[in-house]
């Protein structure tokens, strides 16, 4: 009985639990309500695209890479902490000691940029007169003249610029002109890069960028297509040009970064000053055609300067280097380094201006008694015809300053205003009278142009170095 009972105890126990569990109904559960993301708008609007979308009308060619130099990646808007090392050959070649200051590796505060772009008689080597380039040029030997002269020159550069973005030394193929403009550079049609370089420096020179002035959508479109170049290339920003074209688009690109401090231009700068780094020969210190050739001064002339303005930019550059190069300068100077030659010991025009610009950047004093020989042979030979050593020697003479300056800048400004052109398409731009240096015969009009306007900008391009000795701590030997 007592086992019936139990029975049917459990069974009516299970039962309520069944019926309890048929009458429970699962609540339908409340639709998540979608999350608002509420976002400001940007501070500035991005001038352009991401470089590696730029069209480039020639194949890139796979740039050969070392595993000396650390690149860095292209997916990050700042690299603060970019490394360059030396090859283990130029260790080896090198003195144990580098007694060079470490260049800065972070990137230049607003302040520091403003402050130096605003203000005339700021850092001296800087760009600081190209916010105040009409007052920096009656204050230093140009004026209206000059100005007129520039602004002709780049109307015409920009009319010549290619439907990519880029320019082309050789002007038939360009679209606009097509043959209208004699003495297309065909002998360098090739160096899209070297070209590119060469059309947007003189309207960086005259403080123009994507960001300033009348030619935003030039600059904008010409410094696209050198960044492109770099990230595509690993940092080499040629085609079919050379080391000297390498050197020029660091210029450009260190200038355009900082000049408006655009995050997107710093990764491709850094690269280019990279694989100019990294094409040093590693025993000699000099730079030519190719990585790693024995150097020529010229070429060094070109490589120096960019490495210079990209430490102006607060960029990495590796005191190794310069150290190696002052070694070069000193193995082809001659008479103390009053004068330099290409590859050896020489007293060349040419090349004894690019040396003797070099050595005022890397710190000899205004004082320095081969400083002051060299640049008073200079100033016996005057200017001349030849651009490529006029360019060189016109910045030696207003970083200089004296009556050596006033000189040589009423003869330098008198020839070139006699020869721009006034008619026709090619107003504006030079050739006629500036045509008897280095390149101008197979680099042409578009040479020559920029190389003109380069000078005739030389009163604010880059302030006078003995104002503020500012390679002392910096970019030194």
């Amino acid at each position: 009985m007592n086992q019936l009972i139990a029975c049917a105890i459990s069974m009516l126990v299970h039962i309520v639990a069944l019926l309890s569990m048929a009458l429970v109904v699962t609540a339908t559960p409340e639709k998540e309500k979608p999350r608002e993301i509420v976002s400001t708008a940007a501070e500035a609007v991005e001038e352009f695209e991401e470089f590696s979308e730029q069209p480039i009308d020639q194949p890139v060619s796979d740039a050969p890479q070392s595993n000396d130099v650390v690149v860095p990646t292209t997916d990050v808007s700042v690299v603060p902490d970019v490394q360059v090392v030396a090859s283990a050959d130029a260790i080896e070649a090198a003195p144990l000691a580098v007694e060079l200051t470490d260049f800065g590796s972070e990137t230049a505060p607003a302040t520091d940029l403003a402050s130096s772009m605003g203000a005339v008689g700021g850092t001296g080597g800087g760009f600081g007169g190209r916010a105040n380039a009409a007052k920096m040029a009656a204050a230093s030997g140009g004026g209206a003249d000059t100005e007129q002269a520039v602004d002709r020159a780049l109307k015409w550069i920009a009319i010549h610029q290619m439907p990519d973005g880029g320019w082309s030394f050789d002007l038939k193929v360009c679209p606009s002109c097509q043959g209208q403009c004699s003495h297309s550079g065909e002998g360098h049609g090739k160096d899209r890069g070297g070209a590119t370089a060469m059309a947007l420096l003189p309207f960086l020179g005259r403080g123009y960028t994507h960001r300033e002035g009348p030619y935003k959508a030039q600059v904008e479109q010409g410094i696209a297509f050198l960044a492109a170049l770099a990230v595509k290339q690993k940092g080499k920003c040629y085609v079919q040009g050379n080391l000297y074209s390498q050197g020029l688009a660091g210029i450009a690109l260190s200038e355009c970064y900082a000049m408006t401090q655009d995050p997107r231009l710093q990764v491709p700068t850094q690269l280019a000053l990279n694989y100019i780094m990294d094409a040093q020969d590693p025993r000699g210190g000099g730079w030519r055609y190719a990585p790693k050739q024995p150097g020529d001064t010229s070429a060094v002339g070109w490589q120096l300067m960019a490495l210079k303005s990209g430490n102006m930019a607060y960029l990495q550059v590796n005191p190794l280097v310069i150290k190696k190069a002052v070694e070069f300068l000193d193995r082809v100077q001659a008479d103390d380094g009053a004068f330099y030659g290409y590859a050896d010991p020489g007293k060349g025009a040419a090349t004894t201006a690019v040396g003797l610009l070099c050595r005022m950047y890397l710190g000899w004093k205004k004082d320095h008694p081969a400083l002051q020989k060299g640049v008073a042979h200079l100033a016996k030979l005057g200017p001349s015809k030849d651009l490529y050593f006029s360019y060189y020697a016109t910045q030696i003479m207003h970083h200089f300053e004296g009556d050596m300056w006033i000189a040589w800048n009423n003869k330098m400004k008198g020839m070139l205003l006699k020869s721009q052109s006034r008619a026709g398409h090619e107003a504006g731009s030079f050739y006629d009278g500036v045509d008897g240096g280095h390149g101008a015969h197979s680099a042409g009009r578009l040479y020559c142009t920029a190389l003109s306007t380069m000078i005739l900008e030389v009163y604010y391009r880059h302030l006078p170095i003995y104002k503020n000795q500012s390679v002392d701590e910096e970019f030194k030997e």
